[in-house]
Parts: C-alpha cells; structure tokens; sequence
C-alpha cells in the first residue's frame, strides 16, 4: 500500500495552537501565589504570631464542657445585640459582606456574624489581618475556602478574597416597642418609615434615631428596605442597640400609637407647622418619615395629628430621607432638653 502523502490517519489539517487568554500558554498555567504555611496564617491554631486570636475553639470546648458539668449555661461562642429582652422574629436569611474595608467596618461595629471567610491565597494586609484577629477575639468560625468556592458563595460578586457572614436580624414585636418606650423613664419617642427603599436611608435613619433618644424604629413589611447587611454597616453598631419592628399596616399602628397616648407627626415639605416651632416635642411622640421624592402616602399623611416642614432654600426640591430625619429627631431632643 502506498504512503505517498503520509500516513493515511494523518490529520490533514493543521489545529491553531492554544491562545493567551483562553486558558493556554504560560500566562494561563501561571500560579497565583503561594499557600500560606498554617504557622503563617493567623486563624489556624498553629499560628505562631503576636496578634493571636486571645480565644481558640478549644479552650471555647473546654469552657463550655465545664460549664455544662457544673449545671450551668455559658454564652461562649455566642454573639447577641445588646438589646433589651424582647419578642424577636427573624424572616432574613444569612448574607455575606464583601471587601476588605466592608468587612472590618462590621466587625469594628459588632455585626452579629456566625462566620468569617478568607479565600486561599488572599494577601494579609492589615484589613484582613485586622479582621481576623476580632474575629477571633470574638470567636466566630475563620473558614479558609479555594477562591472559587468565595466565587460561588457570591455569585463571583468582588470579595478580594474575604466575606463576613451575618446573622439574619431579630425583629422586635410592635407591642414590644410600646412597652419599651413607655417605660424608659423618658418621653417616648418612636420613628416609622413609610416607603423608604434603600437599605443605607435606613441604616443612618437607625444610627440617628438611637443618637437622638429615640426608642425604636418601625418599618413595613412590604415595599421597603429591611435591615440587612447595607443597613448593618451604615447604623455604625446602631442596629445592634435599638429594636425594630416590622409591621403590616402602617396606617393601623400609626392609629394604634394614637389609642397609646402618642402624638403623630408627619415629616411633609408642605406641612401646616414648621418643624423648628413643633407644639408636640414634649409629648409622646411618634416621627413618621417618607422616602425622599413621593413623602409619605396621603393615608399615612391624613392619618398624623400634624404634618411638619423643613424650612430649605427654594433652590433644593427636597431633603434625602435621612437627613431630614436627624433634623426633625435634633430638634425635638432640643425641645425636650
């Protein structure tokens, strides 16, 4: 048999070579660092450092064991808000921060968190080395995971190697809230929100209702932010001190407020008083705060005793939810000082 022309198997044509970029070449076969040894990382129990965390998980095990061997309960390991004892529903599952400075911002403030993860590989600047050792000190779980696991988890979101998981946030009953600011030894002060939709309004309308005085906050249910992890970060720590509460209706616990002993205030750019002359600062008293363009609904606005503005320069349609917030909550806690 002939083999003029090569073998008769021989492939006749020519296959392009792999490509820079789609997986070939050495840039492609390029590692991305070394692994860190368990003496160098700073959450492995081996490690070897001065930032050591000061609790390890197993001299949490040995507390815990002791405590259960003498009939007694421990709160090791567990991280709680620093609230009130009140009635709490969850109805949020666990989310992740993400980011080196998102990260240690919520740890610097005591998000309650159940984990932190760090991808293999990650440089230990000191944010991340910084988080690593609160968390420790807090003794959450450090998990070390392949970067693509990171990737999965959030939806390959920008992590730079680190993600912090939060607890979903316990909600206080409505009821709970009444109680609470009637008898705080101080006129009660509540704040309800009516359609404010982003998480960082609500997470600074929490941080100022807390700086102010305030007893607690109120939220729909529906067609409005929740507390989540945004929120978390922007109430600075606040979230972990004041209760909120969601509710259905809000025109029925404004009514309910009322029945309480409480005057109710609409914060309304053309309301019938000005806020800075308000006749109800003294008096128990419940801040209603719509979103930024709409306001408040003409329900909830028919529903307040009185609906006040804040005198601004023509020139500015409106004030972001938040800050007209704190300006309203300044002014009665000046009143009442």
């Amino acid at each position: 048999m002939s083999t003029k022309g090569g073998h008769p198997n021989r492939r006749k044509t020519s296959k392009a070579g792999p490509k820079i970029g789609s997986g070939g070449g050495k840039k492609g076969l390029a590692g991305k660092g070394r692994t860190l040894k368990a003496a160098d990382r700073p959450w492995h129990k081996e490690y070897t450092g001065d930032d050591k965390p000061q609790k390890t998980q197993r001299k949490q095990a040995t507390e815990r064991a002791k405590a259960a061997s003498e009939g007694r309960t421990t709160n090791i390991g567990k991280v709680r808000p620093n609230v009130q004892q009140v009635r709490r529903r969850r109805d949020d599952e666990p989310e992740l921060i993400l980011g080196r400075n998102p990260v240690l911002e919520a740890l610097r403030a005591k998000v309650p968190a159940t984990a932190l993860y760090v991808a293999f590989g990650t440089d230990l600047d000191d944010r991340v080395a910084e988080s690593v050792r609160l968390a420790g000190n807090r003794d959450l779980p450090i998990k070390e995971l392949a970067r693509r696991d990171l990737d999965r988890r959030t939806n390959n979101a920008l992590h730079q190697g680190i993600g912090l998981q939060i607890e979903p946030y316990e909600y206080s009953e409505f009821e709970d809230l009444l109680h609470i600011s009637q008898t705080s030894g101080t006129a009660p002060l509540l704040v309800a929100l009516d359609g404010v939709t982003d998480p960082r309004n609500l997470g600074a309308i929490i941080r100022s209702t807390a700086a102010f005085g305030g007893h607690g906050l109120i939220i729909p249910s529906k067609r409005a932010a929740s507390v989540t992890a945004v929120a978390w970060r922007t109430s600075a720590g606040a979230a972990a001190r004041l209760p909120v509460a969601k509710v259905v209706n809000l025109t029925r616990t404004i009514q309910a407020c009322q029945k309480a002993g409480f005057m109710t205030m609409a914060l309304d750019g053309g309301g019938d008083v000005d806020v800075f002359d308000l006749p109800i600062a003294t008096d128990p008293l419940l801040i209603v705060v719509g979103d930024e363009g709409k306001g408040v609904s003409r329900l909830v606005s028919e529903t307040c005793d009185h609906r006040a503005g804040i005198p601004i320069s023509g020139e500015v349609e409106s004030l972001n939810a938040s800050v007209a917030a704190s300006i309203a909550l300044a002014e009665v806690q000046r009143q009442r000082r």
